[in-house]
C-alpha cells in the first residue's frame, strides 16, 4: 500500500507536518536528480516500471531527471548517461540479455559527469551503477536514497540454490555491506521485504514502506472476449517466465481440474523457461497463449478474463497481481512466505498451497462452479484497490525525497572508509 515509515516514525503529510514537494510551490526550488538505473531497458519487468514512473512523475513535477544507466540504446536521449557494459564471454553474455539485465563496467568519469550538481541520487538497485553513485554520494556529501527491488531469491533461483536459506541471508548481508550501508534512506515497496531484509542483516534500516502503485490506466472495465475465446473458461495470469514465478504450476493444474476442456490459459509475459513451459502445456487440450502484450492490451486481456491466478513462490510486491485486482477481477495466490502477495487475497477460498498444482486445480474448480459468488469476490477486489493507486504512490516517494533532504541537509563529504565506521 502507498504509505511511509521511518525509524524515527516519519511525519506523514495527513498529519499535516511534512507537505508534498508539489505542494510547496515556490518555496522548494524544482531539484535536479539523478535516477541509476542498473537495469533500465524496455518495460517488462517490474523494476523498469517503478523507475520510469518515478522519472516521469519527477519530470511532471519540474524537476531536472537526469538518468544514469548501461542500456546502449538510451545513447543520445536527453539528460540519459549511459556507461559501458560488462562482458563475461559470449555463452554469459547470452544468458544475461536473456534475462533481461545490462551489467556496467566501472566508469568513474561518467558517474561524475552523470552526477556532477545533482541535489539528490535515487537508485533502483544495489548494482555496480548503484554502487558508484553510493560512492560519490558519500565523497560529495549528496543526499542519496536507494530502492530494494530484489530477493536474494530472484539471483539464487537462477543458479537453483534458491532454498538454501544460509546463502540467501549470506546475499543480503552482502548487498548490505556492500551498498544500503552507504545510503541515508531506503524504500521498500511492501513492509514483507523490508521485514525480510532488516532479519537477515540484523539492522534497523531507515525505511520508507511505499508501494511502486498501478497506473491509473489499469481499472475495471467491460472488455468483450475475442471470438476465439468465446464459451471458455478464460484464466489469465502475468509474469516473467521463470522458476519462481511458478507458471509451471499452473499449468499442471489446469491439467488437473474438471474443466480443462474449457479452459483458455493466457500466460502473459517472456523469460528463459518459456521453452520448458511451452513443452510442459502440449499435454492441454486448449494451447494456451503465450505472449508479451503490450501495457494497453494487457489491461484488456485481464478484464476479460473469468479469473487471475498469480502462482509466484518468490515475489516482492507483485504488481502484476495488484493489476489483476484494480481490474476487480477474482485473484488467487500461492501461500508462499516468500511473496507479498498472499496479503492481497481475501481470505483462504483465493489461497493455495505453494508449488501444489493439485491444490491449485481445487481453487480454480471451486470458482468455476461458484460464479455468483466470483461475482461478489469481484466486487469486494476492486473496492480494496485505491490504496494502489499509483499517483498516491509517486507523491509518497516525493515525500521520502524530501524527508531524506531535510534531514541530511548538513551532510559533510567522508571516505566510504568513514561511512562504514558510522554504520557498524
Amino acid at each position: 500500500m502507498c504509505y511511509n515509515e521511518s525509524d524515527g516514525g516519519i511525519k506523514t503529510r495527513r498529519r499535516g507536518i511534512i507537505p508534498s514537494m508539489t505542494e510547496i510551490g515556490e518555496r522548494i526550488p524544482e531539484m535536479k536528480i539523478a535516477i541509476v538505473c542498473d537495469v533500465l531497458g524496455s518495460e517488462n519487468n517490474g523494476t523498469t516500471i517503478a523507475a520510469m514512473n518515478l522519472i516521469r512523475h519527477l519530470q511532471a513535477a519540474g524537476h531536472e531527471v537526469r538518468v544514469l544507466c548501461a542500456d546502449q540504446d538510451k545513447k543520445g536521449q536527453k539528460n540519459t548517461y549511459v556507461a559501458p557494459n560488462r562482458s563475461f564471454g559470449k555463452l554469459l553474455d547470452a544468458y544475461v540479455h536473456k534475462i533481461g539485465v545490462t551489467l556496467s563496467k566501472k566508469d568513474e568519469k561518467l558517474v561524475a559527469e552523470a552526477l556532477d550538481g545533482v541535489e539528490f541520487i535515487h537508485s533502483m538497485l544495489p548494482f555496480a551503477l548503484g554502487k558508484q553513485a553510493a560512492k560519490y554520494a558519500v565523497e560529495h556529501g549528496i543526499p542519496m536514497t536507494a530502492g530494494f527491488h530484489m530477493q536474494a531469491e530472484n539471483l539464487t533461483s537462477y543458479l537453483k540454490v534458491n532454498k538454501l536459506k544460509l546463502l540467501n541471508k549470506m546475499v543480503y548481508k552482502n548487498i548490505y555491506s556492500k551498498f544500503y550501508r552507504y545510503v541515508d534512506g531506503i524504500h521498500y515497496p511492501t513492509a514483507f521485504i523490508r521485514g525480510i531484509f532488516e532479519r537477515s542483516v540484523k539492522k534497523t534500516t531507515r525505511g520508507y514502506v511505499i508501494s511502486n502503485g498501478v497506473n491509473s490506466m489499469v481499472e475495471k472495465r467491460d472488455v468483450p472476449k475475442p471470438a476465439e475465446f468465446e464459451g471458455k473458461i478464460v484464466i489469465s495470469s502475468t509474469g516473467r517466465y521463470a522458476t519462481e514465478k511458478s507458471q509451471d504450476t499452473l499449468i499442471e493444474a489446469v491439467n488437473r481440474s474438471k474443466y480443462r476442456e474449457s479452459i483458455q490459459l493466457i500466460l502473459a509475459g517472456q523469460g528463459v523457461k518459456e521453452r520448458y513451459f511451452r513443452k510442459l502445456a502440449r499435454k492441454l487440450p486448449i494451447p494456451p497463449v503465450f505472449k508479451l502484450f503490450p501495457r494497453d492490451e494487457i489491461c484488456d486481456v485481464i478484464n476479460y478474463s473469468d479469473i487471475y491466478v498469480h502462482p509466484a513462490q518468490i515475489e516482492l510486491e507483485g504488481i502484476a497481481c495488484l493489476e489483476a485486482i484494480m481490474c476487480g477481477k477474482l485473484t488467487i495466490v500461492s501461500d508462499s512466505e516468500l511473496s507479498a502477495t498472499k496479503a492481497f487475497a481475501l481470505d483462504e477460498k483465493c489461497i493455495f498451497r505453494k508449488r501444489d498444482p493439485k491444490d491449485l486445480a481445487r481453487v480454480i474448480d471451486y470458482w468455476i462452479e461458484h460464479p455468483d459468488e466470483r461475482r461478489e469476490y469481484e466486487k469486494k477486489y476492486a473496492e480494496s484497490a485505491n490504496i494502489f493507486r499509483q499517483e498516491e504512490c509517486m507523491r509518497r516517494m516525493e515525500e521520502m525525497m524530501l524527508d531524506v533532504l531535510a534531514r541530511e541537509k548538513d551532510k559533510k563529504p567522508c571516505s566510504l572508509k568513514e561511512k562504514k565506521r558510522q554504520t557498524r
